[in-house]
């Protein structure tokens, strides 16, 4: 519930409160109206309870006190006297420090040892009333240890998503930290293949123009398809050896899947090698993603399906795992989520990853090669 939603609920709750405390003084109207003023004081101060409980008891109890200096004869326990009873249970749940609430107890036992010489020594009634103070308490202080219980709770858990945005920021931190790696890896070579037609350009200007010309060309291209790859690149990670083209890396990530208990059926159609070296790349590490992320939550013995679509066009993903071994959601995946996206939002490209209506986790993304 909203804050602003649950504060009003608790102030018509002790307006209520309020209004039921002095109805119960109407009666006596007749009997002497300074009884109801009484009461209005009393039941007027409840609407504090919560927020001013140590003020509001001693009003009350004040007032409660002021009966016994009645004279013997004229002394009656009122119907709204039970304020002292709302009010002790306000200090003990709400107040700080809890030796408030134990002051507060102490209190309400005083005022019933004093009722047998007001009221012809009517022990029992002491009695009933010391019972009612001993239950009330108790009652107050239960709810105020489940309230702090659940203060603590939610401050726990608001801990625990500062962490996971902290965590999410450093994952992201991670991926990007990626881009200067991957960086130098996939332009440095374009680049010295520019140097080289470069010096090589200058050195046959002269004797062999046409040379020149096309070493300018090659050096144009060269630097245009490092542009491209510059804008695009993916945050991954290479290979273990860099030497795995992307079908071969694949397959081999399935062939791990299936041997740690995942049965995966794979349908991957196309040539990867007409694509640029970062959405293969892409590729492959949602593959290995997804497939991480169904072995960690489907766990072993659940099945998924991949389909992976090399086109000239760009790249399609589509992994389905049904979830069979799963014993909890998969909407925690965690960073892994974070940096697919990455990797797909610098190729302009999308991805959906949640449940399935028909069940288990499925994973989507459309990755586009730049014409």
């Amino acid at each position: 519930m909203p804050e602003h939603d649950q504060r009003r609920q608790s102030l018509l709750f002790d307006l209520t409160t309020a209004v039921a405390v002095l109805l119960s003084a109407l009666p006596l109207v007749t009997w002497h109206p300074a009884v109801v003023a009484h009461a209005a004081v009393m039941a007027g101060a409840l609407v504090w309870r919560r927020s001013r409980p140590v003020t509001v008891f001693v009003v009350v109890a004040a007032l409660a006190g002021a009966q016994l200096l009645l004279p013997a004869p004229d002394f009656t326990l009122l119907p709204h006297d039970i304020a002292v009873l709302v009010a002790m249970y306000s200090v003990v749940k709400y107040a700080d420090p809890p030796l408030a609430g134990v002051a507060a107890g102490v209190v309400c036992l005083v005022g019933p040892l004093l009722v047998p010489w007001k009221m012809n020594e009517r022990w029992y009634l002491a009695l009933v009333l010391m019972l009612s103070v001993v239950v009330v308490w108790l009652l107050a202080w239960s709810m105020r240890t489940r309230r702090l219980w659940v203060d603590s709770l939610e401050d726990r858990a608001a801990t625990a998503e500062r962490e996971r945005d902290h965590l999410a920021r450093i994952a992201v931190a991670e991926e990007r930290a990626r881009i200067a790696r991957e960086l130098h890896d996939m332009v440095a070579h374009s680049l010295s293949v520019m140097i080289v037609h470069a010096d090589g350009a200058t050195l046959a200007l002269d004797k062999a123009p046409e040379r020149a010309r096309e070493a300018l060309r090659t050096v144009a291209d060269t630097g245009r398809g490092a542009l491209v790859e510059m804008r695009h690149l993916v945050t991954v990670l290479r290979s273990n050896d860099g030497t795995e083209d992307a079908r071969t890396s694949v397959t081999t990530t399935l062939d791990r899947a299936r041997a740690a208990g995942l049965d995966v059926r794979a349908d991957i159609s196309g040539d990867p090698a007409a694509l640029p070296a970062g959405v293969e790349l892409a590729a492959f590490r949602i593959v290995q993603e997804s497939v991480t992320n169904a072995l960690k939550h489907a766990g072993a013995g659940a099945s998924a399906t991949l389909r992976l679509a090399y086109t000239p066009a760009g790249v399609e993903v589509d992994f389905l795992d049904d979830g069979a071994g799963s014993s909890g959601s998969q909407g925690d995946a965690g960073h892994g989520l974070i940096g697919m996206r990455e990797r797909v939002a610098l190729y302009g490209g999308s991805i959906t990853a949640g449940p399935d209506p028909a069940g288990g986790w499925r994973v989507t993304a459309s990755i586009p090669v730049e014409s």
